[in-house]
């Protein structure tokens, strides 16, 4: 049995059923990301594991006892928020020490205690500090200490680095997930920028108008996507339509051109049209050995990303994107130029749903 389990989670709000025959099992120590757009359902799924909302039907458990009942403050929960939700009249230390003071804790453990936590986020010369005398980043991390200093049993984290400027909120998520290994501890981590949930989660929970569309492993949701809603949510996608020759094999046709590609739904017929997509890195400048396709395409637009370089080019009378790796020997193509673009079906997504 999981160690955070949530069981067919309901909830509306008069006639908005927000959150819809939602469940999930969390192992311990595992890093799970909510995935979405706003609206969702996702923080709303959080608030009910953290108290903050009471479930309309279903129920929440933490290593076997069931919490749906509980007031937040008896559930062992640690939560960080998008605003830090620092005590601006309290120091870096009182801050820390705040949830071990309600519980009741020795001055002499607390004091042992923040100094372990101020240590743990890299801010040990900071505790006689104000909120106001730090930084956004430092203030997070202050946040972050705060709700791990009573030990809790799982820690929730609300979209805690959308305040961030990019390249803080970079750093202050791998330390995020840094400690949370360390510490083991079991984490939600909801947001909607994908790249940080592909970049620290053990797993994701892509979730669509209440419900999870898909849950899985970053390589799974990116490369394997379940639905048409995950697929173009996750990440970009080139869309081409094929048709279908051969299903049973798989084969279908690309602008004349056959392919082989994996997973045709079930009941395909010959002459049906489908729709695929690939990803801009399945895409490749010039013939290259093993290509099942090569498409003649025009060069729209060339955005250089430092390592990466991004083209827009038109082939097979659609607008793609592709990505290729920047080399100092080879400039990349110009706005105007007909290139050759090859591609092969075993990289291809079938959208469905």
């Amino acid at each position: 049995m999981s160690y955070l389990n949530l069981s067919h989670l309901e909830k509306v709000f008069g006639q908005n059923r927000v959150v819809k025959d939602f469940t999930l099992g969390i192992d311990k120590g595992e890093f799970i990301s909510l995935l979405g757009p706003s609206g969702c359902g996702k923080t709303t799924v959080l608030r009910m594991v953290a108290g903050f909302e009471a479930p309309t039907s279903g129920a929440i458990t933490i290593d076997g006892q069931d919490v749906t009942g509980l007031k937040p403050n008896n559930r062992a929960i640690g939560m960080m928020f998008q605003a830090y939700a620092l005590f601006p009249n309290l120091t870096v230390a009182e801050n820390v020490a705040f949830g071990l003071k309600v519980k009741g804790v020795a001055r002499d453990e607390r004091a042992a205690r923040v100094e372990e936590m101020l240590a743990l986020i890299g801010l040990p010369e900071m505790g006689a500090r104000f909120p106001f005398q730090l930084s956004g980043g430092q203030q997070q991390r202050v946040a972050l200490a705060r709700a791990l200093a009573p030990r809790p049993r799982v820690l929730l984290l609300d979209e805690p680095l959308s305040a961030l400027d990019a390249k803080v909120r970079v750093s202050l998520r791998n330390e995020i997930r840094a400690i949370q290994k360390d510490l083991g501890i079991t984490t939600i981590f909801v947001t909607h920028d994908q790249e940080e949930a592909m970049s620290i989660s053990d797993r994701i929970v892509v979730m669509n108008a209440g419900i999870a569309d898909q849950v899985g492993a970053p390589f799974e949701i990116y490369n394997r996507p379940t639905t048409r809603f995950v697929a173009n949510f996750v990440g970009t996608l080139n869309t081409f339509d094929v048709s279908v020759e051969d299903p049973g094999l798989g084969r279908v046709s690309l602008a004349g051109q056959p392919l082989t590609v994996p997973g045709l739904p079930d009941g395909a017929r010959k002459g049906d049209v489908l729709p695929i997509a690939l990803r801009p890195e399945a895409l490749r400048l010039g013939q290259l050995p093993g290509a099942e396709a090569v498409l003649p395409a025009v060069i729209e637009d060339v955005h250089f990303m430092g390592s990466v370089i991004r083209l827009t080019a038109r082939a097979a009378g659609a607008q793609l994107s592709m990505d290729t790796f920047n080399r100092a020997d080879q400039p990349p193509p110009v706005p105007g130029q007909t290139v050759e673009i090859s591609l092969s079906g075993r990289d291809a997504i079938v959208l469905r749903g």
